[in-house]
């Protein structure tokens, strides 16, 4: 027995050794994938040396003599630290997925197959013009990167997903994730499907509680709240809301398509793993109203969580240039940047650049379809995906005046008829001209109003609101896109019928009629993602967010007329309160209340949580229990006054809107709303009363199903809202252990400016987006600028800036962004020569 004993434990020791001895191996092997940040590199096209200083968080610090050196260092930075991020980013826009991860994203890359952004980065670059400097400066920085790929060893996640000899990076491709930076922002395609869903099949009644017209007041003004507060049927507008179109009704086969194009173009991201951008705070205070007397900046835009994370820091300089920026992947210029001089921070407009359009086939012929007048032939657009382990996929794209048909695809999918109605995606991203190098190149240098006015008009797809300050004194807001012009009477939140020519674009406005300010007296500018109010008048419909965001900002700005410090604006960043609880919960308290007393289990807690709720003020700090308890039976309302009517799939895909949100709000303050009557019972119609009763009941029973009834403090917020940073391979286990940073229980949560977000459904809740970065600027010392990245500067696993600044950013920390020479110097951590390779 004893040998045995012996035996057994030198075979555990042996093993034991083997595990160890694999572990040290593999990590030397990833060792030495880390980033070089000291000594000498060679670089090739140099035509001097070029200094780089990285700082404590790993943020570079690039010295170049010329502009083309330094844009060909930072390209080769970049890549040091992201080269997967740029490769799944352009895998993703140009639907090359499958090629490397397996058949699991063949929908994904026949979804971006079908929008063409591949083809559309292809003509683009034949359009731009070589005489801008910001062509030469992207082929500088992609030659950068092309030296990395080629010369450096490539990131451990290439070898474990077999990509061995990766093409050179182009400029197609850095247009082509454009594109899907303009496609992440549009909501069309899970949006008006659902809500002409609720017109055709479900009729006005029911449409009242979406809040699909334009407001003529805005949405900040106490006029327009009252507005919004008093009649939830919005007298007046039910006309134009209820008008069906003259098309034929769509068929059960062609909602179960629509249906799935909304499932997948919301799964393409979280399989992939790529961030997508989904909203945004920003605001410019005036001299007069802060405490230096200078203007200030504050940003943080909203984007899904990733690992790595989205922004990667930089800072440049160069004769007659300096920028500290953020830069998102295969762009050589930042989207968030500020000097001494000026910065700017972007907010997503959401202004509606996308149309589905119902067409009508010739029943003589499948491949013509009614155009102005006359039947017209369809084009085709033939594709094919390498798929992983799998034969390739062939794929044609029907094309049809307006756009593809982007439902083609889904029916072969889902086996339905192929007499299925046509749905065309028109898209102003297919239209527009949209210089968008030229226009962040020009901002990245902007340091005047005029300078970045003039900047702004250049950005026509996506819609972004730019909120700017300079060191002059002057604050300016532009909402920067190309808005198309409308047939009257054409509500673009629903599928058009382009038999009646709803689907015809006469034209764009000018960029003089968006939205817009500068040097407001009110002395400040806030930005929300909230429907604007332009000053020319002209409506601008879009997938707005809940304005209570954008309200809370306001609020807190207009409340403090002076002396705004930087920690006044960063406390504002991370503020957790809105009024929407409030908005939601007042009506249906007395509800609740007489639900507890008639309830089987009339138990002291329900009293207690009630009273929670009545003095709750809607803040989701980590302890709060009201904030639990609110988040789960706002979901269990929604499913049980909506799933029935909407049915599974287009449910699912309304609570990944945005128009829920409101919908919620107005549906509550309407007693008499027919989304009330549950259609699974056979009894008498149900009333609000009925509905509020029964998801109570499943609020509580979930809950504690979840932590139990005796574990009331387990319901606590932060117990039940949980930031992870995902890394793509973190899919598959056990890789999550290695490559994800998390779980971290968070305060914050959905829509307020600490806005931690996370689709409504059943607790427990994992933040789905969030602060990208949080940025605030005063300009009376623009080199003492406060920011925090989520989880760290590198993609590269084991590097120390991996996920270095993960606890701080959930603790509500900030770093200074050195701008300085004197305090980059004290920062400098290491100091990286790159050399002319002669």
């Amino acid at each position: 027995m004893k040998t045995l004993l012996k035996l057994l434990a030198v075979s555990l020791l042996t093993l034991l050794i083997a595990l160890l001895l694999a572990t040290a191996l593999g990590y030397g092997y990833a060792r030495g994938k880390l980033p070089q940040r000291d000594g000498e590199l060679y670089l090739r096209g140099l035509a001097a040396p070029v200094q780089v200083r990285w700082d404590e968080r790993g943020v570079p610090h690039i010295q170049a003599k010329n502009e083309t050196d330094l844009y060909r260092a930072l390209g080769f930075l970049h890549a040091q630290d992201r080269l997967f991020q740029m490769e799944l980013m352009r895998r993703l826009a140009k639907g090359e997925l499958s090629e490397i991860l397996g058949p699991k994203l063949l929908e994904t890359d026949k979804l971006f197959r079908t929008l063409g952004l591949r083809a559309q980065a292809e003509a683009r670059v034949q359009s731009i013009n070589p005489r801008h400097p910001s062509w030469p400066a992207l082929q500088a920085y992609l030659d950068g990167i092309n030296e990395f790929q080629e010369t450096r060893p490539l990131p451990l996640e290439f070898e474990i997903l077999g990509i061995r000899n990766p093409l050179p990076y182009s400029p197609e491709d850095t247009l082509a994730v454009t594109g899907y930076l303009a496609y992440s922002f549009a909501a069309a395609l899970r949006t008006e499907p659902v809500l002409t869903y609720v017109r055709d099949r479900l009729g006005p009644d029911y449409l009242r509680i979406f809040d699909v017209d334009w407001n003529p007041l805005g949405v900040l003004s106490p006029q327009a709240q009252l507005l919004g507060q008093a009649s939830p049927a919005r007298p007046g507008t039910a006309g134009t809301q209820g008008q069906a179109p003259r098309l034929a009704s769509l068929s059960d086969a062609d909602w179960q398509t629509l249906a799935r194009v909304g499932e997948v173009s919301q799964q393409a991201l979280e399989l992939a793993g790529v961030p997508m951008m989904e909203g945004s705070n920003a605001w410019a205070i005036g001299g007069q109203r802060t405490a230096s007397g200078k203007p200030m900046l504050a940003g943080d835009p909203h984007i899904a969580f990733s690992l790595p994370a989205v922004w990667w820091e930089a800072h440049l300089s160069a004769p007659g240039f300096e920028l500290y920026g953020h830069f998102q992947a295969l762009s050589p210029y930042a989207l968030l940047g500020h000097n001494s001089a000026f910065g700017w921070s972007l907010t997503m407009f959401q202004n509606d650049d996308m149309d589905l359009v119902a067409l009508r086939s010739n029943p003589a012929n499948s491949r013509q379809i009614w155009y102005r007048g006359q039947w017209v032939d369809l084009g085709s657009r033939q594709e094919v995906i390498e798929v992983k382990g799998a034969e390739p996929e062939s794929l044609q794209v029907p094309q049809s005046p307006y756009g593809p048909i982007i439902n083609a695809v889904f029916a072969d999918t889902l086996g339905t008829s192929s007499s299925a109605t046509p749905i065309a995606l028109w898209w102003a991203f297919y239209d527009a001209e949209n210089p968008i190098l030229e226009a962040f190149y020009e901002l990245n240098r902007a340091d005047t109003l005029a300078k970045a006015r003039q900047a702004a008009s250049k950005l026509h797809v996506p819609g972004l609101n730019i909120v700017w300050a300079n060191a002059a004194g002057d604050i300016g807001w532009w909402a920067a896109a190309k808005l198309v012009q409308r047939p009257a009477g054409v509500n673009p939140n629903f599928i058009l019928d382009s038999t009646q020519g709803q689907a015809d674009k006469p034209g764009y406005y000018r960029f003089a009629d968006n939205p817009q300010e500068e040097n407001p007296a009110r002395g400040y500018i806030v930005s929300g993602n909230q429907q604007p109010l332009p000053r020319s008048g002209v409506p601008v419909y879009g997938y707005y967010n809940n304005p209570e965001r954008a309200r809370r900002l306001d609020f807190v700005l207009s409340s403090k007329r002076g002396g705004w410090t930087v920690a006044d604006s960063q406390a504002l960043q991370l503020d957790e309160q809105s009024g929407y609880a409030v908005r939601i919960l007042r009506p249906l308290l007395p509800l609740l209340r007489a639900a507890a007393e008639h309830s089987q289990e009339n138990t002291v807690e329900q009293t207690v949580l009630l009273n929670q709720l009545s003095e709750w003020d809607g803040r989701h700090e980590a302890g709060s229990i009201a904030a639990t308890v609110f988040n789960q039976f706002v979901y269990e309302l929604a499913r049980a006054a909506l799933a029935d009517e909407l049915g599974p799939a287009l449910f699912n895909n309304l609570l990944r809107t945005r128009v829920i949100d409101a919908a919620m709000t107005r549906l509550v303050t309407d007693e008499n709303s027919p989304w009330w009557d549950d259609r699974g019972t056979l009894a008498d119609q149900e009333t609000r009363a009925d509905i509020v009763a029964q998801a109570w009941e499943a609020t509580l029973a979930h809950l504690v199903k979840l932590h139990g009834k005796s574990a009331i403090n387990h319901w606590a917020w932060s117990a039940n809202h949980q930031l992870t940073h995902n890394h793509p391979l973190g899919q598959v286990k056990p890789l999550n252990l290695l490559f994800n940073v998390g779980p971290y229980p968070v305060s914050g949560g959905r829509e307020l400016p600490n806005n931690l977000n996370f689709p409504i459904g059943p607790a427990p809740w994992s933040v789905h987006h969030g602060p990208s970065t949080r940025r605030v600027i005063d300009f009376a010392a623009p080199g003492q600028a406060q920011g925090i990245n989520p989880v760290g500067q590198s993609g590269v696993l084991f590097d120390p800036h991996y996920k270095d600044q993960a606890v701080d950013y959930v603790l509500g920390r900030y770093y200074t962004m050195h701008l300085n020479a004197d305090d980059v110097r004290k920062s400098t951590r290491s100091i990286l020569l790159l050399q002319p390779d002669d």
